[in-house]
């Protein structure tokens, strides 16, 4: 095992008390400060659309990011969104109508590579099951 290797295992078993999502989110928001964003600044997680969960048809975007201002990356969890293709699907073209380009990652490459992911979907390439193809 490598020293990046080992790092990213401890990692995965580090999530702090107060991160308020998932495991694999955490990864991501650690990878993208890792590529030097900045969360507030760069992008925001956590971000409502439309109402966000509070209304019907309302969008929450994991990660929205102001350069380039017309993406976003979405985390899909094994439990939390497995099933839910239609409802995801639904979710790119809503947001495709406002002009943002949804990129998805799977909770599965997450945690084998992260760095790969995230640099593919910053790059505007979705490699997950939802992506081109699948």
């Amino acid at each position: 095992m490598t020293t990046q290797q080992a790092q990213d295992r401890a990692l995965r078993q580090t999530l702090p008390d107060n991160w308020p999502g998932s495991l694999p989110e955490y990864l991501v928001f650690q990878e993208l400060v890792r590529r030097g964003l900045r969360p507030d600044i760069d992008f925001t997680y956590q971000s409502p659309f439309q109402g966000g969960r509070l209304q019907k048809g309302g969008v929450v975007l994991d990660f929205l990011f102001d350069d380039p201002p017309d993406l976003a990356i979405n985390v899909q969890g094994t439990f939390f969104h497995g099933g839910t293709q239609r409802q995801d699907a639904i979710v790119r073209a809503q947001m495709a109508g406002e002009g943002i380009t949804v990129i998805f990652i799977d909770e599965a490459d997450i945690l084998n590579d992260v760095r790969r992911v995230v640099g593919a979907a910053l790059r505007y390439q979705d490699l997950s099951r939802l992506g081109p193809g699948r």
